[in-house]
């Protein structure tokens, strides 16, 4: 993101711009009208990462412009960060600047942060962490009320915890979330919320049994699986398959297995190319689906998961990448019709723009 293009009296345009560059590039496609779901137009990341340029003795927030990265922007805000985040820069850096022992080699800072107030703060040095340095954080973490971890090159040192709960408000339920540090999670809340929202609404009356490929925390899961007989779900990630099943447990959902692997991997299982010890608890045979969820990385879907997406009755589709995106639904339209197509303005005045598009078999 460009530092002078973050301009929310010009949100709108911004958004209109990029949607009109989507649809001219799915023009073949055929879509239909497409549902828009817009962001706030300040405040919105929950997360945020920035290096620390030290210069004079003192350490300062930077930011880089996308092809100057040997030129820092010293910043003292971040106007699309979280309101907590704003709140907690200065509180921090006044903290950092006033002793050596947390100034000396920091390079960078990562903030992790709730809808609900709770707060995650990463330390990253160029030099080990000693019990000094640990006594100053546990104050300075105090002094904040967050949590804070300290980490160099093979060292990771946790105050209390490495993760924060996030409580997302979706059709009147509430929906409590671990988000681990250095993990996956969407960073743009609100616009999770509205996501949530519409796959509720285009699952709601499902039928059958739901497979789940890249499901992450279980961001998508704990409100389809409500949808659904039983839910299989798959993600390759230890720590979010470990958050996956917390966030289960807190939302009381009862009807989901999960399997750690990859949707290749679970492609060669579903084809019986070869077993798998990791799918031994779980019975495939005893599943009658007829939906899928997927939620692929910037790389779309591999060519054999596409042609496993395509014997289901129902793909919910959810895609990080326009490009990727229109590539897989020239070969996804050849056996499903696009019935409703969407957009979710995830990271305002960038070029990205996410998209949820629901098929059904023709």
């Amino acid at each position: 993101m460009a530092i002078h293009q973050v301009a929310p009296e010009s949100y709108e345009q911004q958004l209109d711009h990029k949607l009109a560059l989507l649809k001219r590039q799915f023009a073949t496609l055929c879509l239909p009208e497409i549902d828009v779901y817009t962001s706030p137009s300040s405040h919105y990341r929950q997360r945020a990462e920035f290096k620390i340029w030290q210069e004079n003795g003192r350490a300062n927030y930077a930011m880089y412009e996308p092809g100057e990265y040997k030129k820092p922007y010293v910043i003292s805000d971040f106007l699309v960060g979280s309101e907590r985040i704003n709140q907690l820069m200065p509180a921090l850096l006044d903290a950092v600047n006033s002793n050596e022992t947390l100034r000396k080699r920091l390079f960078q800072v990562e903030f992790l942060t709730t809808k609900s107030g709770e707060a995650l703060i990463t330390l990253i040095y160029h030099r080990p962490l000693d019990d000094e340095w640990q006594g100053l954080a546990q104050q300075l973490k105090a002094q904040l009320k967050v949590d804070i971890i300290g980490r160099s090159r093979k060292q990771k040192l946790l105050l209390d915890r490495d993760f924060v709960i996030e409580k997302l408000q979706v059709d009147g339920s509430e929906l409590i979330y671990k988000q681990v540090e250095g993990s996956f999670t969407q960073p743009n809340a609100h616009v999770c919320e509205k996501m949530l929202s519409w796959a509720n609404k285009h699952t709601h009356n499902a039928k059958g049994d739901l497979l789940e490929l890249y499901c992450g925390n279980g961001n998508f899961t704990v409100p389809l699986s409500r949808h659904f007989s039983k839910v299989l779900a798959t993600e390759i990630s230890k720590t979010s398959v470990e958050a996956a099943k917390f966030n289960f447990a807190q939302n009381g959902i009862e009807n989901v297995e999960i399997a750690r692997m990859s949707s290749e991997e679970f492609t060669q299982a579903m084809d019986h190319v070869r077993p798998f010890r990791r799918l031994s608890h779980i019975d495939l045979s005893s599943y009658q689906f007829s939906s899928i969820f997927v939620d692929p990385p910037r790389a779309g879907l591999d060519d054999d998961t596409l042609s496993l997406s395509q014997r289901f009755d129902n793909i919910i589709y959810v895609s990080c990448n326009p490009d990727t995106l229109f590539d897989n639904l020239t070969k996804l339209s050849a056996t499903h019709l696009i019935e409703h197509f969407a957009v979710f303005d995830q990271f305002p005045y960038t070029h990205h723009l996410e998209c949820g598009v629901i098929l059904r078999r023709r």
